[in-house]
């Protein structure tokens, strides 16, 4: 431990030099960076040169890769072709080992390249907007060229139309597992609500996108496109309102709506430490079915 410590870089020359070398060869592991300098006289061990990449947040090749990138005009075009295959394998890599979150499958199993490509498009959706993100930007968010991009999707429509197909996919599927078995019609749409709500501010980006962002495209055939996904999704809400025990004449495509309307703009007004997901359903499904009068 003594020697160790005595070894880790203490002065700006040798903090210079290893941030220098991870500059001009960002390729070059922590080993290899210490005898490099150990050729220049700077005593300095395995551990001292990853103790500065870490205060830097350089202590992975990818993320050294993409801070060479980031500080030219021309972003991953000025890394060479050896430097740019290795930032795209390893960016990936790194992506296929980590579990899915929040929107993973069972037992962490990893994402898949398109899948890497999709939570990333839908984080600068809901960020920067369909017409603000270009397939360079999703390039550079997940360490990809541009034509690697382009291999699994043809155009930013076809990923934009697969994000909506993935979130309405997940979050269906979580309604109808969380309503199996209860034979109260006002108990299922509650859990439905519940769901709802929580994907879209506790969610994933694909989760969150799916819910706020359809009518803030204004391109009439993504919109036709993405909605045959949302017409299947009103299909189970709109089974639930009809198995509602309502008075007579009420009208229950309008109750649909209203209540749709009423969660989508959750995301708006939702802080996080107020009420939770499960609260604001339970209150807007008690008003639904109790009304506000005194």
């Amino acid at each position: 431990m003594d020697t160790q410590r005595q070894t880790l870089p203490t002065n700006t020359d040798s903090e210079t030099a290893i941030l220098e070398l991870a500059r001009r060869e960002p390729e070059l592991g922590q080993a290899a960076v210490s005898r490099r300098l150990a050729e220049q006289g700077l005593r300095i061990s395995a551990s001292g040169v990853r103790y500065i990449w870490q205060k830097h947040d350089l202590e992975t090749a990818v993320k050294r890769l993409q801070a060479l990138a980031s500080e030219s005009a021309d972003g991953v075009a000025a890394l060479t072709r050896n430097q740019r295959k290795l930032l795209e394998r390893q960016s990936v890599n790194a992506r296929l080992r980590r579990p899915r979150g929040s929107r993973g499958k069972q037992d962490g199993a990893a994402l898949d390249r398109s899948a890497i490509i999709v939570d990333a498009a839908a984080e600068l959706f809901s960020s920067q907007g369909y017409d603000g993100t270009s397939i360079r930007d999703i390039a550079a968010r997940v360490g990809l060229l541009p034509g690697s991009i382009y291999h699994h999707f043809p155009s930013k429509e076809e990923i934009y139309v697969a994000v909506h197909r993935e979130g309405f996919r997940h979050v269906l599927e979580r309604i109808r597992a969380a309503s199996a078995g209860i034979t109260d019609p006002w108990e299922r749409l509650r859990r439905a609500c519940e769901i709802h709500v929580r994907e879209m501010v506790q969610g994933s980006a694909v989760d969150r996108i799916t819910g706020t962002s359809l009518a803030l495209v204004g391109h009439e055939s993504v919109l036709a496109r993405v909605q045959v996904f949302r017409n299947d999704y009103e299909q189970v809400f709109r089974e639930l309102v009809n198995e509602l025990p309502l008075r007579p004449g009420a009208d229950r495509s309008l109750l649909r709506l209203f209540l749709l309307g009423g969660l989508n703009w959750v995301h708006l007004w939702y802080r996080a430490g107020k009420r939770t997901p499960e609260q604001i359903a339970a209150a807007m499904v008690d008003m639904l079915r109790t009304g506000v009068e005194a």
